[in-house]
Parts: structure tokens; C-alpha cells; sequence
């Protein structure tokens, strides 16, 4: 590969790996840059080498954010134990159907989360936890496993999704909500690396700078968030998730037009 190349692609996991630990959606910046610097490389392996990346830095955010932010690891494990479980399902999905079926509805789900923390001002400023019934209770399931399928499948905005759930749903504030969302997508990305791993979907050298560099973005961005706090938080996501909005659509246009 090019020495541009691979510098291009060390950047975009730089720029990733900050991204994903204050509001997620790097991916949408990594996977990308790898579908341009390789495009004789099938999908799953650049999905798969995407996925070694992104697991590094989100276990990076993850550790970080638990050693300022009191986790309720009895309630996330659970969410994990299931989102990785449809993660596995997504991966393996994968492998018979492109993941290109998911493009044209990233930025209409991503429009839709926006306009909701648009529409509730006060969405996530306060952190006030609350205990599901059981009706929210099995809808929120049912939303974490849906999450987890689309993470192992595609995965671009899964971090955005999950906050947005852990807020609506669960009471957090944006900070917390980021700490949570990416403990749930560390475990989604750890079962979707291991199955393209056993499958030999990874290119590893390539995987491991990149998760170096990713490692080395998520530090930054977890710092930014735990200094700044919830409202650096919260508009960080509206700015992101509209960047990511506009990047996902235009996308979406471009694939449909070269068919």
C-alpha cells in the first residue's frame, strides 16, 4: 500500500477514535477511507479491520470514562450480553447480504435522532436514572438488540443511537450516556472482530496501526468530554450528528447514482 494511503488511513482512525468516544459515529469517517484505499479488498475484510480499530479505541474511551463516571454495570451488562448477541447475528448476516441495504436508512434514522434531542431542549442535561417498567423495559430491549444487529452488520452511528437510548429510555445525562453507550459497543465490537477474525475477514498489521491511532483519538475525545462535561457533550452530538446526517445522505445519493 502507498505510504499516502496508509497515512490517510491512520488519520481517519485519529479522527474516528476521538468522534466515537464523545458521541460515536467514526466509523462513518474509518470505513470509508478503507473502501477507498482498498477497493480490490472484499467488504467484510474492510468491515472486519474497521471493527479491530474501533475496538481498541472504544475499550480505550471505556476504561477512561469508568474511572470518572460511575457505570451501573449491573444494568449495562445485561444490554451488553444482548447487543453483542445481535451483533454476532448482524456479523454473520453480513457475509450473504450487503451491508450496502443499510446505507439509505443511516441518515433518516440519524435525522430522526436528531430532531427528537432537537425537539426536548432539556433532553439529557440532567442525570436523574430511572427504573423501567416492564413494558419500556422489553422496548428498550428490543431497541438494543436492533442496534447491536445494525452494529455487526454495518455499525457507522451506533454509538449516536445508543446515547440517544440511554437518555430517552434510562434518564441519563449526555455524559453518561456516552460513559454507557460505549461499554454496550465495546461488547458489539469485540463479538463482531471476533468473527471476522476466525473467518480471516482482518488485515491485522494494517488493523493494529490503525488501532493505535484510534486509541490515541479516543483519549483525546473522552478527555474533551469529562472536562467539558454534558453540555460540551450535548452539542458536540447535535454538530456531529448533523455533519454525519449530510455525509450519510450524500453517500446514499452517490451509490444510488452509480448504479
Amino acid at each position: 500500500m502507498p505510504e499516502a494511503a496508509t497515512l490517510l488511513l491512520l488519520a481517519a482512525a485519529f479522527v474516528a477514535g476521538g468522534i466515537d468516544a464523545v458521541v460515536g459515529g467514526g466509523g462513518l469517517i474509518q470505513l470509508p477511507a478503507l473502501f477507498a484505499a482498498l477497493p480490490e479488498a472484499a467488504p467484510p475484510t474492510l468491515l472486519g479491520t474497521s471493527k479491530l480499530a474501533g475496538f481498541a479505541g472504544t475499550a480505550s474511551a471505556t476504561l477512561r470514562y469508568a474511572r470518572s463516571v460511575v457505570l451501573p454495570w449491573r444494568a449495562l451488562a445485561p444490554a451488553a450480553a444482548l447487543a453483542a448477541l445481535a451483533s454476532l447475528a448482524g456479523s454473520v448476516s453480513v457475509m450473504h447480504v450487503s451491508a450496502r441495504v443499510f446505507r439509505p436508512l443511516v441518515p433518516l434514522a440519524l435525522g430522526l435522532v436528531l430532531g427528537y434531542t432537537l425537539a426536548h431542549r432539556h433532553l439529557g442535561r440532567v442525570h436523574a436514572p430511572r427504573t423501567l417498567d416492564r413494558s419500556a423495559a422489553v422496548r428498550g430491549a428490543g431497541l438494543i438488540a436492533l442496534i447491536g444487529f445494525y452494529d455487526g452488520f454495518f455499525g457507522p452511528g451506533t454509538g449516536s443511537f445508543l446515547m440517544l437510548l440511554f437518555i430517552r429510555f434510562h434518564g441519563y445525562d449526555f455524559l453518561n450516556a456516552a460513559a454507557a453507550a460505549r461499554l454496550v459497543n465495546l461488547a458489539t465490537n469485540l463479538v463482531s472482530l471476533l468473527w471476522f477474525g476466525l473467518h480471516g475477514s482482518v488485515r491485522w498489521p494494517l488493523g493494529l496501526a490503525m488501532a493505535l491511532a484510534n486509541v490515541g483519538g479516543a483519549q483525546l475525545g473522552t478527555r474533551l468530554a469529562l472536562r467539558r462535561g454534558t453540555g460540551f457533550v450535548r452539542t458536540a452530538f447535535v454538530i456531529i450528528v448533523s455533519a454525519l446526517i449530510v455525509k450519510t445522505a450524500w453517500d446514499a445519493i452517490a451509490l444510488g447514482a452509480r448504479r
